[in-house]
């Protein structure tokens, strides 16, 4: 019978919490969905103890922004630009999907987050091409134990009519997805709307979806600053013309917006997700990373898509990290000076899980290890060849750690991973299921490519 509390003792603990700071030895007391207490040493009876030793022990991993549905047609979009993303992705592919294909892809994409230790994710789906298909990727999140915001969007029956300018308003059954799944407060999955903001419809569209919104109470995603978009249809100016930016408003990307447009979005609370590998290889523009943070924005990252890239943050820290400094290092250069060292390992790991608590309004759940918070909490190997010895915790986990090393995900203080393994029933018989699903929607969308395993 498992015990009510769990406590992971031993481990250097990186509490993400400033009043606690970083603990080279400290144990972490769980006690039922929460984080109970902190502390060089915990003496507790009656408990489950978890041998910490060799492991850092930290708030989980959280992804800004990412499309789950997506996740059966892995690295198809390997070799794409946005544009030819827009047209095969949310062309063919999109329109080619049935509710059960919804469900595999999202509930695949949701372990391989918590395999990666990703305990809360922004699951910005727009493939809403019934009921049945939003009710299925909803089935999928809840289905996964992990914590996530379900960003509703729109249909993927047509890219046409549903970006490039849309005049299409948000589909009305949001009403019923927010009294049928997200009435009560406290739960794992909360709701979201996922917009196209001024670069992918009217003006017009875009102010009824944010008061649709605001109507339901929910937060707002959309892409803004996507390559030549950015500087076409000044997203960020023309809603702050209109009066609509907000603190309930996340940007994601934002790579040609203007400082003036970061300006803005910090004076009205606004947040930023970055997906820095995606946006470069698509041609989005160099990740806004300096950029934000010179105008009072702390971004938060996001995998983004995974028919681009890997599905974990280790990924995008480091890549994030290392851009912004070879941006910042080649204009030192361009004067003749020596680069100096200035974004740290630490930002890059704030971005990853206080700054992307704070972007998803869940800042007072998740992103530390704080008393009181719920008990979302990874476990890294530090034993691992890639990872011994290691001296600095911080930079391990940023530039050395990968997926593999994870050894532990609890996601409100219920494991989800234990000893390198997920708990989830069958993974592989899903793999399978996802298999099928990524053969049917490659023949039906007339794709030319054969999934092999």
């Amino acid at each position: 019978m498992t015990k009510d509390k769990i406590l992971l003792k031993g481990g250097c603990v990186l509490s993400m919490d400033a009043s606690i700071g970083t603990l080279q030895q400290g144990d972490v007391l769980l006690e039922g969905n929460q984080i109970a207490a902190v502390a060089p040493k915990l003496e507790v009876g009656d408990c489950e103890v978890i041998d910490a030793k060799g492991k850092i022990v930290m708030p989980g991993l959280i992804d800004t922004h990412r499309h789950l549905w997506e996740t059966a047609l892995r690295a198809t979009a390997a070799d794409w630009s946005l544009m030819q993303y827009l047209q095969q992705i949310l062309g063919p592919l999109a329109a080619s999907y049935r509710p059960e294909d919804v469900y595999v892809g999202t509930l695949l994409g949701s372990l391989e987050a918590l395999n990666a230790g990703i305990t809360t994710l922004f699951d910005w789906s727009h493939i809403q091409n019934s009921a049945a298909h939003t009710d299925q990727a909803i089935m999928a999140l809840q289905a996964s134990n992990m914590r996530a915001v379900f960003g509703y969007g729109t249909p993927g029956t047509s890219v046409w009519e549903w970006f490039y300018e849309s005049k299409l308003t948000h589909p009305q059954d949001a009403h019923r997805v927010r009294e049928e799944y997200f009435s009560a407060e406290g739960q794992l999955l909360s709701m979201a709307l996922a917009i196209r903001g001024p670069e992918y419809s009217s003006l017009a569209v875009s102010e009824h979806d944010i008061q649709l919104a605001r109507e339901l109470g929910i937060r707002i995603s959309m892409h803004a600053g996507c390559g030549g978009f950015g500087p076409k249809y000044n997203a960020v100016a023309e809603l702050h013309k209109k009066g609509l930016l907000g603190p309930d408003i996340n940007v994601a990307h934002g790579n040609t917006l203007t400082d003036e447009d970061f300006q803005l979005l910090a004076a009205h609370g606004c947040s930023l997700s970055i997906t820095p590998e995606v946006e470069m290889q698509m041609g989005l523009g160099m990740p806004a990373t300096g950029r934000a943070l010179k105008n009072g924005i702390r971004p938060s990252l996001g995998v983004d898509i995974v028919t681009g890239t890997a599905g974990d943050l280790f990924s995008q820290m480091k890549i994030a990290l290392q851009t912004e400094r070879a941006l910042q290092n080649e204009q030192m250069l361009k004067q003749s000076e020596m680069p100096q060292v200035q974004l740290k390992a630490k930002d890059v790991l704030q971005f990853a899980t206080v700054d992307g608590a704070t972007a998803l309004g869940l800042e007072h759940v998740t992103g530390s290890l704080s008393p009181g918070k719920q008990a979302d909490v990874i476990m890294i190997d530090c034993t691992a060849i890639n990872m011994a010895p290691v001296l600095d915790p911080v930079a391990a986990v940023v530039l050395l750690a990968n997926p593999a090393n994870v050894d532990a995900v609890f996601v409100a203080g219920k494991a989800v991973k234990r000893e390198g393994r997920l708990l989830h029933a069958d993974v592989h018989a899903l793999q399978q299921k996802a298999i099928a699903s990524a053969e049917y929607l490659m023949e039906k969308a007339a794709i030319a490519e054969k999934v092999l395993v």
